[in-house]
């Protein structure tokens, strides 16, 4: 079942609610009391992710994009 939460509450505790969703919660987010976006996890959602480098494998922390883009 989703959560219903408004607009004003998700920007004021995004930290709270991108927890919950990573502990797979899923909400539907309303704005003047009408539906405007759900969000859900994608973390189990390979449809939409492909992995194409693993910059945690260069270093810990990952590469920084600047670095990255430098020595393309």
């Amino acid at each position: 079942m989703d959560n219903i939460i408004g607009l004003k509450e998700l920007r004021q505790n995004t930290d709270l609610y991108i927890t919950q969703v990573q502990k797979g919660k899923n909400f539907i987010v309303v704005r003047k009391s009408r539906p405007v976006f759900k969000i859900s996890s994608v973390a189990d959602d390979n449809e939409f992710w492909e992995p194409v480098v693993d910059l945690t494998k260069i270093k810990k922390d990952g590469v920084p994009l600047r670095d990255l883009l430098s020595r393309l």
